[in-house]
């Protein structure tokens, strides 16, 4: 009977390190996206100063059109990835439970 319990308490404990470090890692994953979308923001932001204060000339603000909407492409596409991380965190402890 003894090594029963002993067996369900190293189990529970188990399952418990197991969360513990789903959780690190998820909350590690969230923190990178936030980082890249911040870091685009900021490339958008720079991007723009750069339109308003650079050249005028037509093919280079086409060319910087262009960017900004690849970089805001990338920024939604980040900001899903955060969101679907939450969601598979979320998933995978209800599993483990």
């Amino acid at each position: 009977m003894a090594a029963s319990a002993a067996a369900s308490v190293s189990s529970s404990s188990s399952s418990g390190a197991v969360q513990d470090s789903q959780a690190r890692f998820g909350q590690s994953v969230k923190g990178l996206l936030t980082e890249k979308v911040s870091v685009c923001s900021a490339d958008i932001i720079s991007l723009t100063k750069q339109v308003l204060k650079g050249s005028r000339s037509s093919e280079s603000l086409r060319k910087m059109a262009i960017i900004t909407t690849h970089l805001q492409y990338q920024q939604e596409a980040i900001q899903k990835n955060v969101e679907q991380s939450s969601n598979l965190q979320d998933q995978l402890n209800h599993l483990l439970k």
